[in-house]
């Protein structure tokens, strides 16, 4: 029996743990010849009716193949409100593609092109398994340069842009990989040559500094994209930020933690329900506040205790349904019943 222990001891000591099993060692230029007949390059056609010279611009980003029938993820920025699209294989074909799904709140686009035979197509990864120091590497069409790959590392994870306009409303991965315009729409890799993110923004404020949206958050809205055209979102119609501690003890106001709702949208069932935003602006350690509105402290019942509370109690709402508000107005605490309806297309939304 003791003999029959020691060596299954031994032999598991000499099988490779199911993390080392998963290690890619195999060489960069392996990963890129394997990965980057799945990387397009996307040509976009916009006009600009409002101009009475240069019209038309041209838009050059990325994609790569979901299914070898052809259906190609990107960015919505990069063929949003284009009048023709192009897509150029790895073999140098060029083909014409047409949207199936576009999204720009979280800017994506779901292309579709014929083509005469299969395409090769990419291997999705999980983007909740990624982790700070991580090496990473991007391919796509920087500058209309074809086929560039860079490497870089996972240099943060869950990075919440709310100043930086057009980021995506979801957590994104930041990264070090060089990230340059025609990247957008491209693949975010891990070692092994996974997808992971989708290549998006970078910060013209600083220098080696990129954002990708996670696969994940892709892989959640790809089966409305592809059946619906879009992402059906609840939408009462408010916008604001937590109350911060700071403002509770700095402002004799009423005021209770909370979100305290600064816009109320136009014609928005907020509107319609007579929640009211604020009208004074206050700054606190550099932080600008518009005081003066009403506080939401529970949707449905569920507390309002943090932004995490917020984003989960209000995209679990669904369009048709009745729900009640708790606010805090006045000092006073009441209730508010209104009916949620699908998210239109926002000002704020990507242009077209």
């Amino acid at each position: 029996m003791r003999a029959t222990f020691l060596a299954a001891v031994a032999v598991a000591l000499l099988l490779p743990s199911p993390a080392a099993a998963q290690r890619c060692t195999e060489p960069l230029s392996v990963v890129f010849e394997r990965v980057s007949p799945t990387v397009v390059s996307i040509n976009a056609v916009k006009i600009n009716k409002g101009k009475t010279q240069r019209r038309f611009s041209i838009v050059v980003g990325s994609g790569f193949i979901l299914d070898g029938s052809g259906e190609i993820l990107t960015n919505a920025h990069v063929v949003d409100g284009a009048t023709g699209i192009s897509v150029t294989l790895d073999s140098g074909d060029r083909v014409d593609a047409r949207i199936l799904g576009l999204d720009p709140v979280l800017d994506l686009a779901l292309l579709k092109v014929d083509a005469d035979q299969r395409l090769p197509t990419v291997t999705l990864g999980d983007s909740e398994k990624l982790k700070v120091g991580e090496e990473v590497i991007a391919i796509g069409n920087p500058l209309g340069l074809d086929q560039t790959m860079t490497r870089g590392i996972v240099s943060g994870t869950n990075r919440m842009l709310p100043e930086v306009p057009g980021s995506v409303d979801e957590p994104m991965i930041q990264t070090d990989a060089a990230i340059n315009p025609g990247n957008s729409g491209g693949p975010l890799m891990d070692r092994c040559g996974r997808v992971i993110g989708i290549n998006t923004l970078i910060s013209e404020e600083a220098q080696n500094i990129g954002f990708a949206i996670p696969i994940n958050v892709a892989k959640s809205v790809l089966r409305e994209l592809r059946e619906k055209g879009r992402v059906v979102r609840p939408w009462i119609g408010i916008q604001g930020r937590m109350v911060a501690p700071s403002l509770l003890t700095l402002l004799r106001a009423p005021l209770v933690p909370g979100f305290l709702i600064e816009v109320v949208e136009d014609g928005s069932p907020a509107e319609r329900a007579g929640l009211h935003g604020g009208h004074l602006s206050v700054a606190v350690q550099g932080e600008e506040f518009l005081v003066g509105g009403d506080i939401l402290t529970a949707v449905g019942g569920r507390p309002i205790k943090d932004d995490d509370n917020f984003r989960a109690a209000t995209k679990s709402l669904k369009p048709g349904q009745q729900v009640r508000l708790t606010v805090f107005r006045d000092g006073v605490t009441r209730e508010v019943t209104l009916a949620v309806v699908e998210r239109p297309r926002l000002p704020y939304d990507l242009a077209d």
